[in-house]
């Protein structure tokens, strides 16, 4: 029996035959073989967003599977390693990165599929400490996934109506929570973004004309943060064309909160010089030592001295959730603005951001351009839910689902006891720290970060001068390397050169599946590994 090619192939060398076209025949069986992969390439092309076609189905139903077991069974299990770990090269080889002209087998993809699996970090794994987000909610996953199938875009109530009046009822609830009487807010691409637009609102209710005619001509505006908050604020100044030579960094107290007297020092040399102090960015959970800023004193500076307050709490604003913690975000009733990314402390799959302003109305009258395409007033719907023209994007995913399935889900109740259980693992870890000959804590902490040195053998008690800390920079980088070839654990370092601090590591503990036998392993694993350096 002829196969599906051979008669496809068979039927265009007699078309050209009877058509008298005189080909030579090795020319027109390349002709005809040129057409039909062209032509089964469209059909698969067109074959590939149809959900009728039991094909695709299929492969999705295994790929499924295969998430179900890889990603998130064994991914998750303290058992198995948190990475695979090969070399940039080595990697490439492997997964086959070329694109050549014609299609692949749906077979092949799934292989793809699992090489994807197998070299990735399993940042649902407990064993993963490295970055301020980690482990795979249930209710989140859902809802990420089905975003994605549905694949809309979060601008106008016509497109997205379930997921516009979501995002509104989370903004207006996190809104109520910080203490925003008159809230606003939506859902931004990262921390970062969100910081950003607290400058550019506060930029806009300086001067509004500054929007149709920039910066040219104006007085040099400024704006102010700690020497331990997040870059994002030195990208702003340069993506916003006010400069990084005007973010000026105010010192930090030994656990590195901000010092309200050092900024009040630093805004009034500022109009001394001629400058606008424009803008001052506390933060509630820094990265590095998880510092909370005193907002209370930060505040009083910004009332007396005109500026707006942003409060940066996209690693530490969760802890406003936890009766227990929640003194620690005091104040945020008196800033402008504030960024807080649950993909972080309260888990949301990546990335789920919440920009929030004490003004509704503020950020429509900002960033709209008034699209007449997307935007029109004519419609027949409340036009005020077509919320796009709020932001400064276009295309923005409706990334407010996740955290709406979770809180649905949970209830305040079962978020006030996840963070309640993430403080409790990092203040036994801090405690082990503390208990252990041969580790050192950096500071006390205040948030779910923990930093620590591991002095090996070799340097325990020698004097601790130059030399002697020059040699423990060196220990954290070479214990991570081992453990991340062996796929054991997955912890951060680094230096925090405002504090004269060498290389550190910092363990983040905000798994909920995390418990203290895992912490008791952390140990145990860096002093094998340490023990001999």
């Amino acid at each position: 029996m002829l196969s599906n090619t051979s008669r496809v192939l068979n039927r265009c060398f007699t078309k050209v035959a009877k058509a008298g076209i005189l080909v030579p025949k090795d020319k027109t069986k390349r002709l005809c073989v040129s057409f039909y992969t062209s032509a089964n390439t469209v059909q698969k092309m067109a074959a590939a967003y149809d959900y009728k076609d039991a094909g695709n189905i299929e492969f999705l139903d295994d790929l499924h599977k295969l998430m179900i077991e890889e990603c998130l069974k064994q991914g998750t299990d303290f058992g198995t390693k948190v990475v695979e770990f090969l070399e940039p090269k080595e990697l490439q080889v492997k997964l086959d990165l070329p694109i050549g002209d014609h299609s692949e087998s749906q077979k092949s993809m799934l292989d793809i599929c699992q090489k994807v699996i197998k070299y990735s970090v399993k940042t649902g794994n407990p064993r993963f400490f490295n970055q301020l987000y980690g482990g795979i909610d249930t209710y989140g996953l859902a809802g990420a996934w089905l975003t994605e199938a549905l694949n809309t875009n979060g601008h106008t109530f016509e497109v997205a109506p379930v997921f516009i009046l979501m995002e509104h009822y989370v903004i207006q609830k996190m809104c109520g929570i910080v203490g925003f009487q008159n809230g606003d807010g939506l859902f931004a691409p990262g921390g970062s973004y969100s910081n950003m637009y607290g400058l550019h609102l506060a930029r806009y209710k300086y001067n509004q004309e500054l929007k149709k005619t920039g910066l040219y001509g104006s007085p040099r505006l400024q704006m102010f943060t700690s020497d331990e908050a997040h870059y994002s604020m030195l990208k702003a100044a340069s993506f916003m064309g006010f400069g990084i030579d005007n973010v000026i960094r105010v010192k930090t107290n030994d656990g590195g909160s901000m010092l309200a007297d050092d900024l009040e020092a630093k805004v009034l040399e500022s109009k001394k010089q001629g400058a606008v102090p424009l803008f001052v960015m506390a933060t509630c959970g820094t990265t590095v030592l998880g510092a909370y800023d005193p907002l209370e004193e930060i505040a009083d500076v910004c009332e007396r001295q005109g500026l707006w307050m942003h409060v940066d709490a996209a690693w530490g604003g969760a802890a406003v959730l936890s009766k227990k913690y929640k003194h620690k975000m005091a104040g945020t009733h008196r800033c402008q603005s504030l960024a807080w990314n649950p993909h972080k402390m309260m888990g949301a799959p990546m990335q789920c951001s919440a920009f929030l302003v004490n003004e509704e109305g503020l950020l429509q009258q900002c960033n709209a351009a008034h699209a007449d395409y997307l935007f029109q007033q004519d419609k027949f719907y409340d036009v005020s839910f077509d919320t796009g023209d709020k932001s400064i994007q276009c295309g923005r995913k409706v990334d407010a689902f996740k955290l709406w399935m979770m809180w649905k889900a949970k209830g305040d109740k079962g978020f006030e006891e996840q963070v309640d259980k993430g403080f409790d693992l990092a203040g036994y870890f801090t405690k082990k720290i503390q208990e252990t000959e041969g580790f050192r804590l950096v500071a006390e902490p205040q948030c779910l970060n923990v930093g620590f040195w591991y002095i090996p053998q070799s340097l325990r008690g020698k004097e601790e001068n130059e030399e002697w800390w020059q040699a423990v920079s060196k220990v954290a980088p070479q214990i991570k390397e081992g453990m991340i070839r062996q796929g054991s654990i997955m912890i951060g370092y680094q230096p925090l050169k405002c504090k004269n601090f060498v290389n550190f590591f910092r363990i983040i503990i905000k798994n909920p599946i995390v418990e203290y036998s895992h912490l008791d392993f952390v140990i145990s694993e860096i002093d094998r590994l340490g023990k001999d350096l």
